[in-house]
This record gives structure tokens, sequence and C-alpha cells, in this order.
């Protein structure tokens, strides 16, 4: 499955810009990122699944005659008598394909991820974003200065992780400001803006409690990650 493009060669260097001018003023290191997604939910899915196919087994347990009528239907075998065998096997048959049609209902991701529960949501966003800034900006800096703006499209999801040094002084309500900003951009659809809006909030901040020292360098890639 083709990944969606969100944004254009001229968005990727709007965004580079905006780090870099927010990082004149500050020691801070802003690592931006873009995800399609952050989990491919396969768990939620099976759990659907097996949900309906449970469902499946609770209605042939309580009104048999349905599926029992069907079967004889499609057989056109009205002269046997149902054994514990072929009731066993009518069950099994009729969870299987119960599971087999809800994963294959799920393939189409808009409703994929509509059943996705917002917790869940919400939640492997969060452990995505803190592996991703693990690996691309925590203890990457010489004075642990990185924080990571961290955006997924499909959860509808945005984070922001920082360091220790920026995270001792910084209270998390503080970036509540920056979030505002970006996901008012992203719900007009607008997904350079938003994360643009997102840095240039994040600048003032970084300013005041990592200000710039004489002789600072540029530790990590200024560019948009998209993954």
């Amino acid at each position: 499955m083709a990944r969606p493009k969100y944004l254009s060669d001229e968005d990727h260097d709007r965004i580079s810009s905006a780090v870099a001018e927010a990082e004149l003023l500050s020691s801070g290191e802003i690592v931006t990122i873009l995800a399609d997604r952050s989990d491919g939910y396969t768990d939620v899915a099976l759990a659907w699944s097996a949900l309906v196919a449970f469902l499946a087994l609770g209605t042939l347990a309580i009104a048999p005659e349905f599926y029992m009528g069907l079967y004889d239907r499609l057989i056109a075998d009205w002269g046997h008598e149902w054994t514990p065998r072929m009731i066993l096997s009518l069950a099994l048959g009729v969870a299987t394909i119960k599971f087999t049609a809800m994963m294959l209902l799920q393939l189409w991701q808009p409703l994929k991820f509509w059943l996705i529960p917002a917790p869940i949501r919400t939640m492997r966003v969060h452990d995505r974003a803190l592996r991703a800034f693990r690996i691309g900006a925590e203890q990457r800096t010489a004075g642990r200065t990185g924080i990571l703006i961290y955006l997924s499209m499909r959860e509808h999801r945005a984070e922001i992780v920082a360091d220790i040094a920026i995270a001792s002084k910084v209270e998390p309500g503080v970036w509540a400001e920056a979030m505002h900003a970006m996901l008012g951009e992203l719900r007009e659809g607008r997904t350079a803006d938003a994360m643009v809006a997102a840095i240039r909030k994040v600048a003032p901040v970084l300013a005041i409690h990592v200000p710039r020292i004489d002789g600072d360098v540029n530790e990590l890639p200024d560019r948009l990650i998209e993954v």
C-alpha cells in the first residue's frame, strides 16, 4: 500500500527554515517527525474479529435454527439428522467466516482507524513519539537540549517531547499553546502550517530556558523526517 504524500518539497523547505530560525536564539535542537501512522494495530483488528466471531457463536447458541436452516438451504440436503459433530463443524465454520470477513473489512483503512478506541490511539502515538525521541534526539546533544515535535496523521494525534535539560525547566503545560496552534491548523487541513506553527510557539520557550551560547553548533538536522 502506497504511503500518502502529505507534504510537498516546498513544505519541507518551509519547515526546515522554521527550525533553523527557531534555533538561532537557543541552544535547543528541534527535531520534527511526521508519521503516516504510529502503529499497525493488528492486535486491535484481531480483537474486533474475535469479538464478531464470538457474537456469531452466541447467536448460534441462542437461535441455532437460523444457521441450521441456512446450511440446509445451501446444501439442499433435507434428509440428514444433525449430529453433535455436524453442529460443532457448523459453529467452527460460522466463527471462521465471521472472523475472516471482519479482518478483510478492516483492510479498508478508514474503517480500521474508526474502530480503534481513542485512548489506544493516544497511547500508541505517545509510545511511538517517545521511541522516536530516544532514537533521534535524546542524549544526542551535548547539553541534553533536544526537543521533538511529532505528528501522527492517521491517528490525528501530536506529541511534544523534551530532553532532560529542557524538561527539567519547563512545566508540561507550557507546551499546550504549541499543541493548540498545531491542532488548529490541522483541523483546517494545513499540515505544513501546523508544524511551522508549533515550531514558532516552541522557539520563544527554548530561547528563555536554553538561550544560545557562544560557539553553539547545530547538532541535529533541521529537516523534517517523514516515517
